[in-house]
């Protein structure tokens, strides 16, 4: 199973905090799980032109085809002036417009006021919705008064992390198991 975490700002330290959390998570538990975490910060990624995603080189090629190679990923993504940031919402872009067909994807978000979560809600899985993701829909929510000095303090955070990542790795492996068996009835 391979499961990419995406951090998707290029700005900030929380939400790489929250990822890095994530990959430990991961990592500690399922270590048979082949991870890896991209964070956009770390990378030039091009603005969408149009192309087929096949057709980018270098940064913005190499981080296309790990997402569209991942059986699962886990989206982190600040909220910045009530809406995902555009370094995200280009990763999107680049992608086919089904690329996320049978793929389990879920959501870790960092933001400044409460009342950001409905920008998941209205805006992060309406999109994902329409790239035929399987939307782990409990996601964790993240807020200012839940870091300090780059830690996560809040316990219930940390057994919200827990359990994403649980039901990421067995809704991905119950897929896959369907699609296998799927596979099976054809008799070629």
């Amino acid at each position: 199973m391979k499961i990419v975490g995406l951090s998707g700002s290029i700005v900030g330290s929380k939400t790489r905090t929250a990822m890095n959390y994530l990959s430990k998570e991961i990592s500690e538990k399922y270590p048979e799980v082949e991870f890896n975490l991209i964070d956009l910060a770390d990378y030039n990624i091009q603005f969408s032109d149009g192309r087929n995603y096949l057709e980018y080189e270098g940064d913005t090629g190499f981080v296309t085809k790990q997402i569209m190679e991942a059986d699962a990923i886990i989206i982190g993504t600040p909220i910045f002036q009530a809406s995902i940031p555009a370094t995200l919402k280009n990763i999107f872009d680049l992608l086919p417009e089904k690329s996320f067909r049978d793929k389990i994807v879920s959501i870790i978000v960092t933001a400044g006021s409460p009342k950001h979560y409905l920008i998941v809600e209205q805006q992060l899985k309406p999109i994902l919705s329409y790239m035929k993701a399987q939307v782990v829909q409990s996601y964790v929510f993240i807020e200012e008064k839940d870091f300090y000095r780059k830690e996560i303090i809040n316990d219930d955070i940390i057994f919200r992390f827990q359990r994403l990542v649980e039901d990421t790795v067995v809704l991905t492996e119950t897929y896959m198991n369907i699609r296998k068996a799927k596979e099976e009835e054809y008799d070629f």
